[in-house]
């Protein structure tokens, strides 16, 4: 580990993992599997918490479905079992696109290329003095 990645890991909590879950990941933790984001998942030695280290900058939207399904205790099946088989609308991972070009802008809103739709005659519009 660099200087660098000490001093990062140390005083952010944004990127990866901080200095007190690298201590209580080495202490209480049990590797169960990694996604093929390069997230790692981790468990205590009876199952009761699980957690994620994540590869970059921490965004609970990079974890994929079964993923998600086994964290939140909705399956004791991780993906990494020869036994996971996702469901059939499970869809695959896509990144959160809010703030980027790609961001679902609903017909109507002010960020849409479609502009407002125009008022149909039942709202008159206030101006001051009248």
């Amino acid at each position: 580990m660099t200087f660098k990645e000490l001093l990062t890991e140390v005083f952010t909590w944004w990127n990866g993992q901080t200095l007190g879950t690298r201590f209580y990941t080495w202490k209480k933790g049990q590797r169960v599997g990694e996604d093929e984001l390069g997230n790692i998942y981790y468990q205590t030695k009876d199952g009761a918490r699980r957690w994620v280290t994540y590869k970059g900058e921490a965004e609970a939207s990079k974890i994929p479905p079964g993923w998600h399904g086994w964290m939140h205790h909705r399956t004791n099946e991780p993906p990494t079992s020869e036994h996971y088989r996702p469901r059939d609308w499970q869809k695959p991972h896509q990144p959160n696109l809010t703030g980027s070009a790609a961001a679902y802008r609903p017909k109507g809103s002010l960020a849409s290329s479609e502009g407002r739709p125009a008022v149909t005659g039942d709202y008159d519009a206030w101006t001051p003095g009248a």
